[in-house]
């Protein structure tokens, strides 16, 4: 019995040991947490931000002619003034040299210090890659106040300054640091095309394209991006009818916004995003903010699109979507309970010579809520007996404003609708 004691006391006096020494280590790692210092996760550092370029574009519609002093005056004047350094790029042109020298002079009449920049995939005696990374020619840019693209076919300039693995040139980066720096970036028909993310490249005429879509690669190819990821650009509009081309682009690639400027005119897009129409005539605005389509249709379709024509002198604000009618249309808003006109407005050709622009002017001063024009192709055209009908129609959104010094119309937002239509065939027959 008293062994038994004896042991079971040795026993606890182990364990009591035990537990002390468990106690204190205990003690002595809780103290340790105490007074160690909490150290916090790592903060990746915040992504730097890209400030909106300061510079200037000027989008022309293509057609310029050499006394259109306003457009050409304004290229000057944003540059700098009298004796601004212009480098002009021919590189669209079969003849870079040639086209490049025909607008340096026109530049220069206009106080200009321009000068041609020796680069184009055309351009003879020169190997386009190897100039595109010249620090000489980068210099020269850097230099630069103004950039002018020449027109001609868009692909040349944009495999003249990119590379083949789609990284950008010395020279594109030169271009631009000039753009972001506060220069000005003008281009005119195949310069005006590469100002957007997405550009025509070979496309098909216009009703080909709403009869068989647009393929990446083919009737499309990537652009500059000037002007920035949300708004596609397009030219020649009024005069070649090519606004309906613009559509089934902006579907493709998920545009909300396009901007399709006329010949012999332009857009000034200035670092608010404000654009401003100069020259001899205007551009349209389309809108698929709310567009939708029917796939159950056969064929292009499109409903609830809104369209506007901006005319010179008029303005249009891309982030607040603000309208500031030109100062000779400023009381020239129009009473929709007043209309000059009455009588049914229609079109058989709406993508014929400024056909859109009369339909849209005559709709939005006119009694009738809505107009039509259809569009059709030759009887040897693939499809022949499909065609498509366009109907504008006036919403509690549709403005117009009048000129006081000549006939000239602003219309905003009219509604779009894009349907096939089955034409008979034969077309027509002889009595």
């Amino acid at each position: 019995m008293n062994s038994l004691f004896l042991s079971l006391k040795r026993l606890g006096t182990t364990a009591l040991i035990v537990l002390a020494s468990f106690g204190l280590q205990g003690c002595a790692e809780a103290s340790a947490v105490k007074n160690t210092k909490t150290v916090k996760a790592a903060v990746p550092p915040a992504k730097p931000v890209v400030q909106p370029p300061k510079g200037t574009l000027v989008i022309i519609g293509g057609g310029l002619r050499a006394d259109n002093a306003e457009v050409w005056q304004r290229i000057v004047q944003l540059s700098g003034g009298k004796g601004a350094r212009i480098a002009v790029f021919g590189a669209a042109s079969i003849n870079p040299e040639k086209s490049a020298n025909s607008t340096i002079a026109k530049l220069n009449q206009y106080g200009a210090d321009a000068f041609f920049v020796p680069i184009g995939v055309m351009y003879s005696g020169s190997d386009y890659r190897k100039a595109a990374e010249d620090p000489v020619l980068v210099e020269m840019i850097r230099n630069s106040a103004g950039i002018y693209f020449a027109g001609g076919d868009q692909a040349r300039i944009t495999q003249a300054l990119v590379r083949a693995d789609g990284t950008h040139s010395a020279l594109l980066d030169a271009i631009w640091d000039t753009y972001r720096r506060g220069g000005v970036l003008a281009g005119s028909s195949a310069g005006a095309a590469i100002m957007s993310t997405t550009m025509f490249y070979d496309a098909k005429p216009v009703l080909d394209m709403l009869k068989m879509g647009v393929t990446d690669g083919r009737e499309i190819a990537p652009g500059l991006g000037f002007i920035g990821n949300d708004v596609f650009v397009d030219q020649h509009l009024l005069v070649r009818g090519r606004f309906a081309r613009m559509i089934p682009v902006m579907l493709k690639k998920g545009y909300h916004i396009g901007l399709g400027i006329d010949e012999n005119s332009a857009m000034v897009v200035n670092s608010d995003r404000e654009v401003e129409i100069i020259g001899y005539s205007g551009a349209l605005l389309i809108d698929l903010s709310s567009a939708i389509t029917d796939r159950g249709v056969k064929g292009f379709n499109i409903s609830n699109a809104a369209i506007s024509y901006l005319d010179r002198g008029d303005k249009f604000n891309l982030v607040t979507r603000a309208f500031t009618p030109a100062p000779d249309k400023a009381d020239g808003k129009l009473d929709p309970n007043q209309p000059d006109m009455r009588e049914p407005v229609f079109t058989n050709d709406i993508l014929g010579n400024n056909a859109v622009l009369d339909l849209m002017g005559n709709l939005i001063d006119n009694a009738q809520q809505e107009a039509i024009g259809i569009a059709f192709g030759n009887p040897r055209d693939p499809y022949p007996d499909l065609g498509f009908e366009f109907r504008f129609s006036k919403t509690l959104n549709s403005v117009g404003y009048t000129s006081s010094e000549a006939e000239a119309y602003s219309v905003l937002k009219l509604r779009l609708d894009i349907r096939p239509i089955q034409l008979q065939q034969p077309l027509y027959r002889y009595k």
